[in-house]
């Protein structure tokens, strides 16, 4: 079978609609087929271009019916470079659409969800809820207020009261200091005691001084 019979022998056959998946399936296998159909031609162009130099100017017969298959196996060249544009375009069209299908399931899927999920719930229930709730936090808050707040001989004290017989404390040490700071202070009496002086010696010195008085009158 020709290679156009292959890719479009069995358009005429009814056949039931594929899957999106085998759609894109078959036009890989077609653009497959048709990258080896492209390569096989550049091939035939190639030797057929050598053809035409080689046989040039001597057999100018051969080298125009090289130079005429040459065009012709171009045509066909750029022929399928269109097919294989369309098919790409074709195939990247149903994978987009694939893609969207499966998104689209999944978010119904998800939406089926949310709803089973909402369908026991009741917006009056919530609040019902949500006021009990904050009931119970402010409950709590008021318990630790209770538990926080000093009880027995501590509710006695006055604190303004403490507050004032400390400034007391603290102005009575800085009289103290300042009183302090104001006496002069004395020198120290020595402790030591000064030797009296004995008798006889006392004596002595008494008769020189009056022996000295008379020499000198």
């Amino acid at each position: 079978m020709s290679f156009f019979g292959k890719l479009f022998g069995a358009m005429g056959k009814t056949e039931s609609s594929p899957s999106t998946q085998e759609a894109i399936q078959r036009l890989r296998e077609s653009e497959e087929l048709l990258c080896k159909k492209q390569l096989f031609l550049e091939e035939k162009i190639s030797l057929q271009l050598e053809n035409a130099r080689r046989h040039g100017t001597k057999n100018k017969r051969e080298a125009l019916l090289a130079l005429k298959r040459k065009k012709r196996f171009e045509k066909q060249l750029a022929q399928i470079d269109g097919t294989l544009s369309t098919i790409e375009y074709q195939r990247e069209s149903l994978e987009n659409a694939s893609t969207n299908t499966e998104v689209l399931r999944s978010m119904g899927f998800a939406a089926k969800a949310l709803e089973k999920v909402h369908k026991d719930m009741d917006i009056d229930k919530v609040d019902d809820l949500m006021a009990d709730i904050q009931e119970q936090q402010d409950l709590a808050q008021e318990v630790s207020d209770a538990i926080s707040r000093p009880v027995g001989f501590a509710q006695e004290i006055d604190e303004d009261e403490l507050l004032a017989e400390l400034a007391e404390m603290e102005q009575e040490d800085l009289d103290k200091e300042l009183l302090a700071v104001g006496e002069p202070e004395l020198p120290s009496v020595p402790s030591t005691t000064i030797p009296a002086v004995e008798p006889a010696k006392q004596e002595d010195e008494d008769e020189d001084l009056r022996a000295l008085g008379l020499w000198a009158s």
